[in-house]
């Protein structure tokens, strides 16, 4: 019986060389794409969430505003029940007014006693006018009595006249001095009623801000979020109401590993793809580095110094700018997970 001659078998040898030149070409693309190219998938859309909180407590009246709602800028959002606030501004526009009415009282005893003090100046300037002149014919009369041309009882006469204009100005001397001691007095208390006016005004400006605290306006343009309060219900100072994500405020944070970061720098281009739109064409920018690594503000940060040291790599969190349309970004919301690309070497 004759055997045939076994065809050679070219089959496998074709495929595993083109298996190889494929695989060759997968590779050098790829070697080439990682030479410009530093990616992760390690990152996530970030944006700006602005907390609400209550600065004064009391009741809710109105909430003016849905779940998950777009407000603007200063657009009252709360009104808490004020009527116990506009009573404490009452109280203290009260106190104000008792207050300035002191200080009209005290400038009324400040003009009295200033005219009182004019007065008792001017008894003084005649008082002291009587005692230069009885004086002066004292001293004539004790001349006279030398040459005994005037009797005794002439100079006994002029010298009583000198002690009594003594006494009478050294009376409104001391009467001067306790009227303007008095115009002192009253004018310290006119200080200390100033004082007490400027603190009645304090008092009402501290109403009037505790009043406006009541209405709760949105402090940004933005999406309203986690609403933790509903209307009667009692709020305390500094409860959290709900929160906003601020418009224009999204960016990307992106957590390269420590070995990455080599080829980084600011201001290189990224290619962004987001698993929530994988088609939409997002590009970005390199714009900051953490100061830090992510463990490091960790809640229980790492110490190595502590026992059995195992070494772990490092990521570094990385901010970068979004680089979008108007539409896609208004569908992209902080949570969402992205796939980042920087291109390290461009031509």
């Amino acid at each position: 019986m004759e055997h045939k001659p076994k065809k050679s078998n070219k089959i496998i040898p074709v495929i595993l060389g083109v298996v190889i030149i494929i695989g060759g070409f997968i590779g050098i693309r790829e070697y080439l794409y990682f030479q410009n190219h530093v990616d992760t998938d390690d990152a996530q859309i970030d944006g700006d969430i602005s907390p609400v909180v209550a600065r004064v407590g009391g009741y809710v009246d109105s909430i003016l505003f849905e779940e998950n709602q777009h407000v603007n800028q200063g657009q009252v959002l709360v009104k808490l029940d004020d009527r116990d606030y506009r009573i404490r501004l009452e109280q203290a526009l009260a106190a104000q007014r008792g207050a300035s009415a002191g200080i009209g009282v005290s400038q009324s005893q400040i003009s009295s006693t200033t005219a009182s003090s004019s007065t008792a100046r001017a008894n003084a300037e005649a008082a002291r006018v009587r005692l230069w002149r009885t004086t002066q014919d004292y001293t004539r009369y004790a001349n006279l009595i030398k040459e005994g041309a005037i009797t005794q009882q002439q100079f006994d006469s002029a010298k009583a006249e000198r002690d009594a204009a003594q006494a009478a100005y050294q009376a409104a001397q001391d009467q001067y001095r306790a009227a303007q001691s008095q115009v002192g007095t009253t004018r310290s208390q006119l200080q200390v009623t100033h004082t007490g006016v400027d603190q009645r005004q304090a008092d009402v400006d501290f109403a009037k801000l505790q009043l406006t605290y009541t209405t709760i306006t949105a402090p940004t343009s933005g999406i309203v979020s986690k609403k933790n309060i509903q209307k009667g219900q009692l709020i305390q100072a500094g409860q959290s109401l709900f929160s906003i994500v601020n418009d224009n405020s999204l960016y990307i944070t992106a957590n390269f590993k420590e070995t990455q970061l080599e080829e980084l720098r600011s201001g290189e281009k990224v290619n962004v793809e987001v698993d929530a739109f994988p088609d939409e064409k997002v590009e970005g920018e390199v714009y900051n580095f953490s100061p830090a690594t992510g463990a490091k503000f960790s809640l229980l940060p790492p110490d190595n110094a502590t026992g059995n040291f195992v070494k772990v790599v490092q990521r570094v969190p990385v901010k970068i700018k979004i680089k979008a349309g108007k539409e896609l970004m208004q569908r992209l919301r902080p949570g969402m997970s992205v796939k980042v690309s920087v291109i390290t070497n461009e031509k």
